[in-house]
């Protein structure tokens, strides 16, 4: 049976702009990066603190998300840290938008959204 999320894939419109974003801004550490030049197309793996990856590729024309965040599909993927208010302030003084913080009625932990380069949903929910 399944044990654990693998990875996520995500598709960016401008490559360097969220390859910087992820790896610089969110400091996820780059296991690899792949030119395919059969497709004209970036492939950087990261890994994410606990063993997990986010896949980013580029692709050419890529469609944009149709509607921001109720389409059908990956809602949005959130990311467990420590301390909500302090990676909120980090990602703010990086010039990442950040909504107000919330409480989570039925847990009681703090969470807070903002978006990628591309706007894909991300959010930071309390450990």
């Amino acid at each position: 049976m399944l044990k654990s999320i693998h990875h996520a894939a995500i598709i960016c419109s401008d490559y360097q702009q969220s390859k910087h974003f992820y790896h610089v801004v969110l400091g996820l550490e780059i296991i690899a990066e792949n030119y395919r030049a059969e497709q004209d197309s970036y492939k950087l793996d990261l890994k994410l603190p606990e063993g997990g990856q986010i896949e980013l590729f580029s692709f050419e024309g890529a469609p944009i998300r149709p509607s921001f965040p109720e389409a059908q599909g990956l809602r949005h993927l959130a990311f467990t840290v420590e301390c909500v208010d302090k990676i909120a302030q980090y990602l703010i003084s990086q010039g990442v938008a950040v909504e107000p913080i919330r409480v989570d009625p039925y847990t009681d932990k703090k969470f807070t959204f903002f978006s990628d380069p591309d706007g894909l949903p991300l959010e930071l929910y309390q450990q």
